[in-house]
């Protein structure tokens, strides 16, 4: 299916607002932090105040559930936040723009418990990924930001992991971490719906390494892919037009000398693409990779220590700091990061609730 004019007016509005937001850091009234706390149920809030590079608990939203994946609205009013326990659903919580607390809007029933959770460009339709139902789906969300309810359900490969759409709303890609691969599909942001790809998979080699998480650079000419099972970090060329990856580089997120299960968990990019971090549960360790403008792939700059089990963490915008969840701490992590080197500093430590596992950061204006 082809995307209609409207449509495409709409992506390319958002991806110009969310450029004018990153290319002037500072001019933000408020910067919220929002954590999943899994085992005590509930989203801490807190404030990001660059100036003084502390976080300050705002509130504790209780959800009744096993919070963990969450997403925030491309116009960062409503944050989405997936509960993992009976029954599998999804809370909608409107954003204050001035508190930075949150108001619920409504849940909606998924299909499963949810690794992942994401919106496409346009804020319409929310995407899932379901680790232990081995499937993706799409759930429609109303005009006010609520999530309505399941439009689409497709089985995948082992242990699906991470689902996003590319920068164009055009394909999307979700990892099976069991299969060892990332699916692709079309993507019809008018309807909603996926439709196959060809090719429809990337292999990750080798067998039983366990591709997690995977974000893109800002020209969508790089996707980069962190394996959870032996904690490499795959480069790997990306056709916009066409929607395909092609492999370029291998690398590692374990610290030199590791002789551990490997457990890597999340990964991003420093909003000016410059560096990629990467974090490892085993070693409750930071990875930091320097990007090659040009080719996009990576030298390793090495490890920081950080919370233990860092599950999940967030750059903000500025790029100034990096949040980091430990699962096992039942803290956070505030690093300031080093503007010449791109490699996070020592952090201060804030306590949350039990077992935080996602991170997400949201300026407001």
């Amino acid at each position: 299916m082809t995307s209609t004019p409207r449509t495409r007016t709409r992506v390319a509005q958002l991806a110009l607002a969310a450029v004018a937001a990153l290319s002037t850091p500072g001019a933000w009234a408020a910067t919220w932090v929002y954590v999943a706390n899994a085992d005590s149920q509930d989203v801490s809030v807190l404030e990001l105040d660059r100036s003084t590079a502390t976080l300050k608990p705002v509130d504790t939203v209780p959800l009744g559930g096993t919070a963990m994946p969450m997403a925030v609205s491309p116009d960062k009013t409503v944050l989405y936040v997936a509960l993992r326990s009976q029954p599998f659903r999804v809370v909608s919580l409107a954003i204050d723009p001035v508190s930075g607390k949150l108001r619920k809007l409504g849940e909606a029933p998924l299909a499963d418990s949810m690794a992942n959770i994401d919106t496409d460009v346009t804020g319409r339709w929310l995407f899932a990924a379901s680790y232990p139902g081995h499937k993706i789906t799409v759930n429609s969300i109303g005009k006010d930001g609520s999530v309505g309810a399941v439009q689409q359900l497709i089985p995948t490969a082992p242990h699906a992991h991470a689902i996003h759409a590319d920068a164009a709303n055009r394909h999307v890609f979700a990892t099976s971490l069991g299969g060892d691969n990332l699916s692709a599909w079309r993507f019809d942001a008018e309807s909603g719906r996926l439709t196959a790809h060809e090719p429809a998979l990337t292999q990750v080699a080798p067998e039983k390494s366990g591709p997690r998480h995977f974000v893109w650079d800002t020209a969508q000419r790089t996707m980069y892919v962190l394996n959870e099972l032996d904690a490499a970090v795959h480069v790997m060329a990306y056709d916009k037009e066409r929607g395909t990856l092609r492999p370029v580089q291998r690398t590692t997120a374990l610290p030199a000398g590791f002789n551990g299960k490997p457990w890597a968990a999340d990964i991003h990019l420093s909003p000016d693409g410059r560096t990629l971090y990467a974090s490892e549960r085993t070693s409750s360790t930071l990875s930091s990779f320097r990007v090659d403008a040009a080719t996009g792939q990576l030298q390793p700059l090495g490890q920081v220590p950080t919370e233990k089990s860092p599950r999940g963490f967030a750059v903000d915008s500025s790029g100034r700091f990096l949040i980091a969840a430990g699962q096992e701490s039942h803290h956070l992590a505030l690093h300031p990061i080093d503007p010449a080197t791109g490699i996070p500093g020592t952090p201060t430590r804030v306590p949350v609730g039990k077992n935080p596992n996602w991170v997400e950061i949201v300026d407001l204006p």
